[in-house]
């Protein structure tokens, strides 16, 4: 059995760690294989995007359609303030 010292040490290396992880996902997104081989891209949200590869080739081949039906409807659309992105 552990310590009490040992547990404390190991509670701040898990609290440092905890930290370390808050900041790196609050300024990034990252992307992760999914267990069943699809893509998942963590950080724009509070569940990851996850989607297989023939669908990402899909949204990706339609990034302008879709940049212009932002553009078109700008007005209509909310914008949460952690995620804006200046023009």
């Amino acid at each position: 059995m552990s310590t009490q010292n040992e547990m404390m040490q190991e509670l701040e290396a898990l609290r440092a760690e905890n930290t370390k992880l808050k900041k790196a996902s609050a300024r990034s997104i990252s992307l992760k294989v999914s267990a069943k081989g699809a893509v998942s891209v963590y950080g724009l949200g509070r569940f990851p995007v996850t989607l297989y590869k023939g669908q990402w080739d899909k949204l990706l081949v339609s990034v302008p359609t879709i940049e212009q039906f932002i553009k078109d409807n700008k007005s209509k659309l909310a914008v949460k303030a952690e995620t804006a992105v200046k023009e």
